[in-house]
């Protein structure tokens, strides 16, 4: 049986349940119930039928609460105010992604008139041969009209590639949630849409495009960011890309690495990062970076890694690229973001922070980043959607400070401050920041802003 049949059957038993013990409930009562009991049931892999008592409780309030407490253990011994997502629970089977053996071949390459004649869209002639290609006017008018990709078209976005002559979203603020502490970072665009399949990935939800986009004319970026910093008394800045895509999966058909690291590497002003899931450093070690360039990784434990960050390089080849990129004069940064809460968690990242200072040497290190899970509430239906029988959603997650589904505030205080007296037991003054976490959490754990 399909993990998508598993699940679906899942669903199916749960709402006969409902329906059976209790026909008088409305539209809301019944979906928020049987959102309850599936949740359970996927959580401790038992039937639906098995999650509640007997007799099972008589009213919606006694059986919300019992669900509630079945579902928010952690939460609920603490009497930890929860507010659930608890959305109408749909499992489309056009909708889940298959994980097919990893291979970047599009079938078809879109090319804007403005970009037909550069050398990314000649690379791509040479690479992809079979590809049918089409020159368009442009991406915004190629789309117009058309629906928005979907959870469905998101999923065959490795077969569309789309370059074009990017005018606006090179370079823009990072896009902060509303109410955290505010990292100052800024983010230079590559291209939009990865072909990893990170199951707690925001671009699902967030790109409509049914393609991957890669600009063309990296060197307008290039010029137009050195006319923006050419006034004097400029405050330095941090910058890097893998917000919107990874920075170095396909660096071997773009090279864009090549020109950023020799524009990036003559500048007092900016720090530069490349952030990568990857172990694709063949053109970084091609280029000297006179240390003043970041090559990044995001990291989590070895079992994490394989078993939701799809295609990904595993944790291993990270921390062996790392070790190579930091060895020919990179300075280094991990990104253990998102940092997941299961069983055992401590055990398991505590190792990843010894297999991190083994790989790199403590002052090779330019700063570590600390996030927990998070995501918007749409995007947790899109996770169901796309990967049913996902264990990333059975944690305690509800909504937060910015309206995001994270883990209850004592739950990530807990995951930071181990990380945090792991690493520092490391390196003292190496450079700690939390991704998109509020004051109270930041003055709760007295972590002075390192930049």
């Amino acid at each position: 049986m399909s993990l998508h049949q598993r699940e679906a059957d899942r669903l199916t038993f749960a709402e006969r349940l409902v329906g059976k013990l209790y026909p008088r409930f409305g539209v809301n009562k019944r979906r928020e119930a049987v959102r309850l009991l599936f949740e359970i049931s996927r959580r401790e892999s038992i039937p639906p039928e098995s999650v509640l008592p007997s007799p099972p409780p008589s009213s919606f309030p006694a059986l919300k609460d019992f669900l509630l407490r079945r579902r928010f253990p952690l939460g609920s011994a603490r009497g930890v105010p929860l507010r659930p997502y608890l959305p109408r629970l749909e499992l489309p089977e056009d909708d889940v992604r298959s994980l097919p053996p990893f291979e970047f071949s599009p079938k078809k390459i879109l090319v804007e008139a403005a970009a037909a004649s550069s050398s990314l869209a000649a690379a791509c002639r040479e690479r992809f041969p079979r590809a049918d290609r089409e020159e368009i006017a442009s991406l915004k008018q190629y789309l117009a009209g058309r629906p928005p990709a979907g959870a469905a078209g998101y999923n065959r976005r490795g077969e569309t590639l789309f370059i074009i002559a990017e005018q606006w979203d090179f370079f823009k603020p990072c896009p902060c949630t509303p109410g955290a502490v505010r990292c100052g970072y800024r983010v230079c665009n590559l291209g939009f849409g990865c072909l990893y399949e990170c199951e707690y990935c925001f671009l699902p939800g967030y790109v409509n495009t049914p393609g991957i986009i890669l600009p063309a004319n990296i060197d307008r970026f290039l010029d137009r960011f050195s006319a923006a910093r050419s006034r004097p008394g400029r405050r330095p800045l941090r910058l890097g890309t893998g917000e919107f895509t990874d920075s170095l999966h396909l660096d071997g058909l773009t090279g864009y690495s090549l020109p950023l690291v020799e524009f990036f590497r003559e500048r007092e002003d900016v720090t530069f990062e490349f952030k990568t899931k990857s172990d694709r450093i063949e053109n970084l070690l091609r280029i000297e970076p006179r240390g003043k360039v970041v090559a990044a990784w995001s990291i989590n434990p070895g079992r994490v890694a394989d078993s939701v960050e799809h295609y990904a390089a595993p944790a291993s080849r990270r921390l062996a690229a790392a070790a190579r990129a930091a060895a020919a004069g990179y300075r280094i940064a991990f990104h253990l973001d998102p940092v997941i809460f299961y069983p055992g968690w401590e055990k398991e990242y505590g190792e990843t922070v010894e297999q991190i200072f083994s790989a790199v040497a403590p002052e090779r290190i330019a700063w570590i980043s600390l996030g927990t899970l998070r995501c918007p509430p749409a995007l947790k239906k899109v996770i169901e959607r796309r990967f049913p029988g996902n264990s990333i959603l059975d944690g305690e997650l509800a909504v937060g400070f910015d309206g995001k589904l994270r883990y209850p505030e004592f739950i990530r205080l807990q995951i930071y401050r181990f990380l945090i007296d792991r690493i520092l037991a490391r390196r003292r003054d190496l450079p700690l920041y939390l991704c998109m976490e509020s004051r109270a959490i930041w003055d709760e754990l007295r972590l002075p802003f390192p930049f």
